[in-house]
């Protein structure tokens, strides 16, 4: 397979949006940990939106797999919204996350040639 010669984007958004600690575990954590360690692409961000939450602000080993995220550069932002509608806008911000809207952030990503974006 030759190399596509125009420019490729060089970030990458994950949007983790299941609860399942399956798709957690095996895409969103396993892809997200060596995307920059990798080399493949410059920078990550991961958004924590919806159900993930709830899975995150109970689970240890989920919290513990994010952390390692954290070490390795990828930039964490939790929805904002949706922790006020979970109740979880404290727990997630005690856990050191960003949590703030991010409905115009990924637009900007979805309309930017600079942005890839990946849904779990």
């Amino acid at each position: 397979m030759q190399p596509d010669t125009e420019r490729q984007p060089e970030k990458l958004c994950i949007i983790w949006s299941s609860r399942d600690p399956e798709v957690a575990r095996n895409l969103v954590f396993m892809y997200g940990g060596n995307a920059l360690p990798k080399g493949w692409w410059k920078e990550v961000t991961l958004v924590v939106w919806g159900p993930s939450q709830q899975m995150l602000a109970f689970d240890a080993a989920t919290r513990k797999e994010l952390s390692l995220l954290q070490e390795r550069g990828v930039h964490i932002i939790a929805c904002r919204a949706c922790a006020e509608r979970y109740n979880l806008t404290a727990v997630l911000e005690e856990m050191g996350l960003e949590v703030d809207y991010v409905g115009a952030f990924f637009t900007s990503v979805l309309k930017s040639p600079e942005w890839s974006s990946v849904t779990f």
